[in-house]
């Protein structure tokens, strides 16, 4: 055979593999979002791929790993999806009206049941909780940016925690997908309680300086307190 056979052959071969490990990985998503995480077997995931389980072994080494790896392709997916539009929002309360309707979006789409469902796994599959936490961690990055930018303009800047507030915001909008299942008013109420929130910081923010001095005062005083 010759070298430029071989190096066609070598392509040929790559693609074919990567080909393989794709449809896995959105096999393996189907399987979460259809079955939950009690069904991932190597079975149910191959089955739904169109393709021999012995294949789950191959390319990825265990069911776990290709979980994990099914994690982080997902989130980075989704988040790049919404990165765009993420980085316009300037307050806090446009946060919060992006946040329904994600939410609304990617439970539609059966990406949130995706991160909750490996969320609930990592409990008991230890190799699952490394890249679910890392799934996580693109979300909260990208929702802390939103909050550094947001809260720096704001009178309550200096006493907000915006890297706690982003693991908050995502720990509670994967936290309502799971609660909405057995709850959907409880759910929809915890959602309009975070919308009230943002009116109130908003009620502070369109304060005069003097007032809002004194709300500054006022919680500095409370903080040492």
């Amino acid at each position: 055979m010759s070298a430029s056979a071989k190096e066609k052959a070598a392509r040929d071969k790559a693609a074919k593999s990567a080909e393989t490990k794709q449809k896995l990985i959105e096999g393996a998503l189907r399987t979460l979002v259809e079955q939950g995480i009690a069904k991932a077997s190597a079975r149910t995931i191959a089955t739904a791929a169109g393709v021999n389980q012995a294949l789950v072994f191959y390319h990825f080494g265990s069911v776990d790993e290709l979980l994990a790896e099914t994690c982080r392709h997902a989130s980075e997916q989704r988040v790049a999806l919404y990165r765009e539009r993420l980085d316009r929002i300037d307050t806090l309360a446009d946060l919060l009206v992006f946040g329904r309707e994600m939410h609304e979006q990617e439970s539609a789409d059966g990406h949130v049941a995706v991160l909750a469902q490996l969320l609930a796994g990592a409990q008991t599959h230890a190799p699952l909780a490394p890249a679910t936490a890392a799934g996580l961690e693109l979300w909260i990055a990208e929702i802390e940016k939103v909050l550094v930018r947001v809260l720096s303009a704001s009178p309550l800047g200096e006493f907000a925690d915006p890297v706690g507030l982003a693991r908050a915001v995502s720990a509670s909008f994967v936290g309502i997908e799971l609660y909405e299942g057995v709850d959907p008013a409880g759910a929809e109420r915890a959602l309009a309680a975070l919308e009230q929130l943002s009116v109130l910081v908003a009620a502070v923010e369109e304060l005069g300086p003097i007032a809002q001095r004194a709300v500054r005062h006022r919680l500095r005083r409370s903080v040492r307190g």
